[in-house]
């Protein structure tokens, strides 16, 4: 939904004070990594000094090398992208303000389904999906995936937001698509909706993944299954939730390949990708 108002800062006397102080202090000895192409803050972090214990912080100055004066890429999660600008810094924070685009990003079209497999596939779907953008992803239980990968620390920590931020920040996006896990199949199919509905199979997707969709843009549920495929009572599942079965030829690819290679097919195919260039908002 689109936010009725952006965050608003101004110079009061609660931040002059920082300001004052925190001007003084020289930018620190930085090292390199691999950058986000965005950083990405919730509504209620941008009114208030960022901890340099932070992540966030640590990438704005060992990475990005930023110091006091200097701007970079920003954005609010499910809101517009903008630019940061550093105040000040010291031994314990940073003091940021920001500038917002008027632009609100649209949602994505793609709802995805892949069956639970192993953690390692999941964290290259969850990141990968993330950058190419869907609006969500379900990770229900199948008949041919090991029930216990739903226990993985992937699951039950953190990890899995974690791995769907750093895609949407590669992307240089904002919406962060929601995640569910464990569910049923069933009860997957019933949720996702979508009014085009394909189903990954290498053995009974007799039609051409490219053919299974429409030429316009439209909303797509796109299911995968885990390492070894849909069981046959899996397939009828499918079929009855409206789920069209297509393949993409006839090699057999890991579950994050297939799933990679299916959002491209699919969001190329509904114009998904049709809009203009990323805008280069860069900063040296």
């Amino acid at each position: 939904m689109p936010r009725s108002r952006l965050p608003q800062f101004d110079d009061g006397p609660s931040l002059t004070g920082w300001r004052r102080s925190l001007l003084r202090q020289k930018c620190p000895e930085q090292k390199s990594d691999e950058p986000m192409n965005i950083i990405l803050f919730h509504d209620d972090e941008t009114s208030k000094p960022l901890s340099r214990q932070d992540p966030r912080a640590r990438h704005i100055l060992d990475v990005l090398q930023r110091c006091p004066g200097d701007r970079f890429d920003v954005g609010l999660i499910d809101g517009p992208v903008g630019k940061a600008l550093v105040e000040a810094v010291d031994d314990e924070v940073m003091v940021l303000s920001f500038t917002w685009s008027t632009l609100l990003p649209a949602v994505e079209p793609v709802t995805l389904i892949v069956g639970l497999c192993r953690p390692q596939s999941c964290r290259r779907v969850l990141r990968e999906a993330a950058t190419l953008g869907v609006s969500r992803m379900l990770f229900p239980r199948t008949e041919r995936g090991e029930p216990t990968y739903a226990d993985s620390s992937l699951w039950t920590t953190s990890e899995y937001q974690r791995q769907v931020h750093t895609g949407v920040e590669q992307a240089f996006a904002t919406r962060i698509p929601p995640v569910e896990v464990g569910m049923e199949l069933s009860d997957a199919l019933v949720s996702a909706g979508g009014d085009v509905r394909i189903a990954l199979d290498n053995y009974e997707g007799t039609t051409e993944l490219s053919n299974a969709l429409p030429d316009s843009t439209t909303t797509v549920t796109l299911a995968v299954g885990s390492e070894r495929g849909w069981t046959s009572t899996e397939r009828d599942q499918l079929t009855a939730a409206g789920y069209k079965l297509a393949g993409m030829g006839a090699r057999v690819l890991r579950t994050e390949t297939a799933v990679i290679a299916a959002l491209a097919v699919v969001k190329a195919r509904i114009g998904a990708w049709a809009s203009a260039s990323t805008q280069d908002t860069r900063e040296v």
